[in-house]
């Protein structure tokens, strides 16, 4: 009997046009693409004039719901640092927190890139080759922009130890 992965749970948190749902989406993808069984769901406030906006991703072997329940989230990337605290009364014991202060953002050759390099530093904690990782990002930019969404997702993996 071939044993079951637990489920993983990632709230991405931030604001309208920080690059919630994109990044939600490339870690869908990438996930998918490794196997896993994936669901997705966003809550959207008035993210189209800068409200706030988080995206809710569990993969694992059997994923059931979208939501993340209560208290079980794993991985919080938070785009802005200070959107962890409305996050933090859902975290599950051990969770961890990104955020820009894990990285230098003023390294970023795009500052709109932040998502991205937030995806490098977790990249750190999953275990998915990192050039899995790069191809995926690259399906959902154009050509103009991968070299700067490559350089911030290495910046992102390559700025903290685990």
């Amino acid at each position: 009997m071939q044993k079951q992965r637990k489920i993983t749970n990632i709230r991405i948190a931030g604001l309208g046009g920080m690059g919630v749902l994109k990044a939600s989406l490339i870690l869908s993808e990438l996930l998918f693409e490794e196997g896993f069984d994936v669901k997705k769901a966003e809550v959207h406030g008035m993210s189209q004039r800068g409200g706030s906006i988080s995206s809710d991703v569990r993969f694992g072997d059997n994923v059931l719901s979208p939501m993340i329940p209560e208290g079980q989230i794993n991985y919080l990337l938070s785009l802005q640092p200070e959107w962890s605290d409305a996050h933090k009364i859902s975290l599950a014991e051990g969770a961890i927190v990104i955020s820009p202060a894990d990285f230098d953002a003023s390294k970023l050759k795009n500052s709109k890139s932040v998502n991205v390099a937030a995806l490098g530093v977790l990249s750190r904690y999953l275990d998915i080759p990192e050039h899995r990782w790069l191809e995926t990002i690259k399906k959902f930019f154009p050509q103009k922009l991968h070299a700067a969404n490559e350089d911030a997702f290495l910046l992102g993996r390559n700025s903290m130890a685990k």
